[in-house]
C-alpha cells in the first residue's frame, strides 16, 4: 500500500472511529442522531473511493475488503483509547452510559469489520484454506485474531499489488502483441483431470496468453488412458484444430503425462507435420520408480477397487472411457525408460522441456505434500510428483526453483491452485515461452 494509500486510510479509520464513538455525545443530545446515522451510513460506502483502477471486480472487491479492514484495525485502536479515558471518568457513577457506549461501538466496528472480511474471503485467490481456517478460529481470541488480520490484509494487500502491477505491464505492451505466435496454442492437461469451462486445468495463465495475442485451443481428451490411446485422442484433435481453423500447424504445450501423450502422437500418428513445436512442462519422460514401487507393493484386488471407483466417478462426470491402471502403469519408469528409446523427437518440430524443483514439503498443495519425500526416496529431488532426473527431453531445457526454499511444484507449474509464488512469475514465464515461439517464426 503506497504512503497516499496509507494516510487516506488512517483518515478513514479514524473519522469511522469519531462516528463508532459517538454514543455518549448521542446520549446527551437525541438530535444529533440527524447527523451521526446518515454519516455512518456514508462512512460504510466512502471505501469505494479507495478503489484501485481496474476492470477486474475481483481485484476492486479485495482492495475495498482491504481498505475496510485496515481502517477498522485503525478504528478499533482509538476506540479502545476512548473507552478508556470514558472507563476513568464514568465508573463507578455513569457505568450504564459507558457499558452502552461500548455496546454502540463493537456493533458499529462490526458492521465494518464483516463488510470487509466477507470482500476479502469472497473474492482472495491467495487467501487459502488455511489461511481462511485460521481466521474463523482465531476471531473469536483477543489479540490472536489481530495478528491473523493483519496477516490478512498483507496477503490481500500483495495479491492486489500484483494484480494491478500485471495489468500495467500487459496495457503497456498490448500493442506489441508478444504472444502473437505464427501457429496457435494447444494446451494439452496431465492425468486425472479434464478441460473444462467450470474449472481451467492452466489456472490464469490462458487469459494472461489472450491479453498478449496468442490464440489458445485446448486438448479436450480423456483424464486418464494409456498414452497410446491419449494419443490418439489428440491426434484427432490436431487434425480437427487444422482443419477448422486453417492454421497449417500447432505449437503444442503439455503437462505431466499429457508431454508423452503428445510425444507418441507425434512420433508414431503421423501429426508430426501439423505440429510446430511441442513444448513439455514437469513431463515424467523417464517415467517414477515411485510408481513402480506402488504397483507392486499394492495388491491387485485394492488396484481394481480404487480404479473401479476412479473411472465409475469420472463416467458420472462425463468422460467417456476411463482406465485408471493403463495410466498409472504408463508412468513407471520400466514403461517410460522404453517408450524414451522408441520414440525419438520428431523431425522438423522444435522441441523443447521445461522441469521445475519443490523446496519443502509443507510447500506443496495437497497431495504432493504428501508424496513429496516418497518420490525424493525412489527418485531423488522432484516437483512433489515427478524427479528432476525425468524431465530434460528435446533441444532446449529449462530447470526452474524459486529463491529460498519454497520451491515450485508439480501444481504450481500449471497455476493450478492459481497460487503466487515468491519469486516466480507462471503467468509471465508462459508469456516468455510463447514470445520465444513467437521470435523463432513459430
Amino acid at each position: 500500500m503506497k504512503k497516499t494509500q496509507i494516510a487516506l486510510c488512517t483518515l478513514y479509520g479514524v473519522l469511522y472511529a469519531a462516528v463508532a464513538n459517538a454514543y455518549v455525545a448521542v446520549a446527551a443530545d437525541l438530535r444529533l442522531l440527524y447527523g451521526v446515522l446518515p454519516l455512518f451510513v456514508l462512512i460504510n460506502g466512502l471505501a469505494g473511493v479507495f478503489a484501485v483502477k481496474t476492470r477486474r471486480w475481483r481485484i476492486r472487491e479485495v482492495h475495498h475488503g482491504a481498505v475496510l479492514l485496515t481502517a477498522f484495525l485503525i478504528s478499533t485502536g482509538v476506540s479502545v483509547v476512548v473507552h478508556t479515558v470514558l472507563a476513568f471518568q464514568m465508573i463507578p457513577e455513569d457505568w450504564r452510559t459507558l457499558l452502552w457506549s461500548a455496546v454502540y461501538c463493537i456493533v458499529a466496528e462490526a458492521i465494518l469489520f464483516w463488510n470487509g472480511i466477507l470482500c476479502v474471503y469472497a473474492a482472495s485467490l491467495q487467501l487459502g484454506i488455511k489461511q481462511r481456517v485460521i481466521g474463523a478460529i482465531c476471531g473469536f481470541i483477543p489479540v490472536a485474531n489481530l495478528i491473523v488480520l493483519v496477516r490478512i490484509l498483507r496477503i490481500c494487500l500483495r495479491e492486489v499489488d500484483t494484480e494491478t502491477a500485471k495489468e500495467r505491464v500487459n496495457r503497456a505492451r498490448q500493442a506489441d502483441r508478444v504472444c502473437a505466435t505464427r501457429y496457435p496454442l494447444l494446451l494439452v492437461h496431465g492425468v486425472f483431470f479434464r478441460d473444462t469451462r467450470a474449472f481451467n486445468y492452466w489456472g490464469r495463465i490462458p487469459r494472461e496468453l489472450k491479453q498478449n495475442g496468442a490464440t489458445v485451443h485446448y486438448g479436450n481428451h480423456g483424464s486418464a488412458a494409456s498414452v497410446a490411446d491419449s494419443a490418439a485422442e489428440l491426434a484427432r484433435r490436431i487434425r480437427e484444430i487444422v482443419a477448422q481453423t486453417g492454421c497449417e500447424k500447432v505449437n503444442i504445450i503439455a503437462h505431466s503425462k499429457g508431454g508423452l501423450d503428445c510425444r507418441y502422437a507425434l512420433a508414431h500418428l503421423d501429426v508430426a507435420p501439423y505440429v510446430a513445436s511441442l513444448t513439455t512442462i514437469n513431463t515424467p519422460h523417464r517415467g517414477c520408480l515411485f510408481a513402480d514401487y506402488l504397483l507392486t507393493k499394492v495388491s491387485p484386488d485394492l488396484q481394481n477397487k480404487v480404479a473401479g471407483a476412479y473411472n465409475g466417478a469420472l463416467k458420472r462426470l462425463g468422460d467417456t472411457d476411463p482406465d485408471f491402471l493403463a495410466a498409472v502403469n504408463n508412468l513407471t519408469a520400466a514403461f517410460c525408460t522404453q517408450f524414451d528409446e522408441d520414440t525419438p523427437a520428431p523431425e522438423g518440430v522444435y522441441c523443447r522441456s521445461v522441469g521445475s524443483l519443490l523446496g519443502r514439503a509443507r510447500n506443496g498443495m495437497f497431495p504432493l505434500n504428501f508424496s513429496y519425500h516418497l518420490v525424493k526416496l525412489f527418485d531423488g529431488s522432484n516437483d512433489g510428483l515427478v524427479s528432476e532426473a525425468s524431465f530434460k527431453w528435446g533441444e532446449d531445457y529449462t530447470l526452474l526453483a524459486s529463491p529460498g526454499d519454497e520451491g515450485i511444484s508439480h501444481g504450481d507449474m500449471i497455476d493450478l491452485n492459481r497460487r503466487d509464488v515468491e519469486g516466480f512469475d507462471v503467468r509471465e514465464f508462459y508469456v516468455g515461452l510463447v514470445r520465444d515461439l513467437k521470435e523463432k517464426g513459430l
